[in-house]
């Protein structure tokens, strides 16, 4: 445990002291000097109530000074930053002015609270101007929406330009948050990356002793929760995460080590179509039921004819089938929509085979489940080489639910996962083990007389 005191001296020479019982990892992550902080990992490490000290003790410090707390949506804001700001920051030193949702300090600094709950919403900030941003459940936001507010960290001044965030496992941005902090360096030591310096400071309900002793209750009530929820929020393990779309997948599992393709081996191709958004092409081979992803293509801001000429030249001497490709390529482009060119036009006209993929979201992602599980061999029915298939590898187990229906995958980056389900919709589903009954009556007994059979008659269905 820890304590920190603020003093802030008033013109009558009164002085208030700010008392703080804090835990080790909250006095760690307020100390924190990199460029890019992250605290978490798992529930109840008391990490909002880091933010908001941290946010107060940097205010009073630094006279005139900018802050930006965010949350995903402002419902999520109100219900817990803001109500719990009330009871943290004494109106002794600052006002808060619920029209701009924002603390004004005496000193001039200021304390903003927002939320960027669509993609471009951070445009709305695109003049402003912060020393320090911080993201309340930073895995709740895009990569994209993280990268457009770093931006905005300047100002004439000389203070410490930071970005300090908090979170737990899952969300639309698990996976490059985990790419971003967690896969590289040692957690809770400084590293640094293109000359920006980061740390992830890791924190369990165990390291918050004032929860502990006022909740003991906590624990158990997560204990209740499905393993691999448990497993995320109890435990903070970056492998399992609350709203994965695929928790059946594993990397160890599906992703192999790349081998060369036998010629015998039937050949096709998936395609995700994209210009802005990424254009993701695989490439898949059949064996015996089996089917292994063996090659990516994933592109922006390419013309159709380009990307015909990559896929004719990545797959070279090989024998392709057939492209299984997303129906809007076949949509009628130019001015006269009946005659108009197709985006498909261009691939058939370089004599590429392409057939209209079964674009059915719900039995698509189902069929890909389906692949994922064991064959009778003990190996799942699909695999995929990672090391050729980067962006598949990177953006399939990232993918969650979308929580108006969780039986569908939410918005996000699955351009490589469309094309996998476009690629096994178009493949028989996986062979069963066949459901296998004896049958002995003595009324069918003659019925095989005069067969040669075993003498206990098998019917398969």
């Amino acid at each position: 445990m820890a304590k920190i005191k603020q003093q802030k001296k008033e013109n009558v020479g009164r002085t208030l002291i700010l008392d703080w019982q804090l835990t080790k990892k909250q006095k760690i992550f307020i100390d924190s000097t990199c460029d890019e902080v992250l605290l978490g990992g798992a529930a109840g490490g008391g990490k909002s109530h880091a933010l908001l000290i941290d946010a107060l003790i940097f205010a009073l410090k630094y006279p005139a000074s900018r802050q930006l707390i965010l949350r995903r949506t402002f419902p999520e804001l109100r219900r817990s930053l803001i109500l719990v700001s009330f009871s943290l920051y004494p109106l002794e030193l600052a006002s808060y002015f619920s029209v701009e949702h924002c603390w004004r300090f005496a000193n001039g600094s200021r304390i903003e609270f927002g939320h960027c709950e669509n993609e471009y919403d951070v445009s709305k900030y695109q003049s402003a101007e912060y020393d320090c941003i911080r993201f309340d459940e930073l895995t709740h936001f895009t990569q994209y929406q993280y990268i457009c507010l770093m931006s905005r960290l300047r100002g004439i001044n000389n203070y410490p330009k930071q970005i300090k965030s908090a979170t737990n496992p899952g969300g639309i941005g698990h996976h490059w948050v985990k790419d971003r902090f967690i896969s590289q360096g040692t957690w809770g030591q400084p590293f640094k990356i293109h000359e920006q310096s980061r740390v992830f400071i890791p924190a369990k309900i165990y390291d918050n002793c004032f929860l502990m002793n006022s909740d003991p209750d906590y624990i158990k009530r997560l204990q209740q929760l499905p393993q691999w929820e448990k497993k995320a929020l109890l435990e903070g393990d970056w492998d399992l995460f609350v709203g994965q779309f695929f928790p059946e997948y594993r990397i160890d599992v599906h992703g192999i080590k790349p081998f060369s393709i036998p010629r015998q081996w039937r050949c096709f191709v998936s395609l995700d179509w994209g210009y802005n958004d990424p254009c993701a092409v695989l490439w898949h081979a059949i064996c015996d039921g089996h089917v292994y992803t063996y090659r990516e293509l994933y592109v922006r801001e390419m013309t159709a004819n380009q990307v015909a000429k990559e896929i004719i030249e990545l797959s070279k001497d090989e024998e392709i089938a057939y492209i299984a490709a997303s129906p809007d390529m076949w949509q009628k482009r130019g001015v006269d929509s009946l005659y108009g060119e197709n985006i498909a036009d261009s691939f058939t006209a370089l004599g590429l085979p392409l057939v209209k993929a079964d674009n059915a979201r719900l039995v698509g992602w189902q069929r890909v489940r389906e692949y994922m599980a064991p064959s009778p061999d003990g190996k799942p029915w699909w695999q995929f080489f990672p090391d050729l298939c980067p962006n598949l590898a990177r953006t399939l187990p990232a993918i969650i639910y979308d929580i108006k229906n969780p039986e569908d995958a939410a918005d996000g980056e699955d351009h490589a996962a469309e094309s996998l389900r476009y690629a096994l919709m178009s493949r028989p589903r996986p062979a069963v083990k066949p459901l296998v009954q004896t049958v002995q009556p003595k009324s069918l007994a003659s019925f095989f007389s005069g067969y040669q059979t075993s003498p206990d008659p098998v019917i398969t269905w």
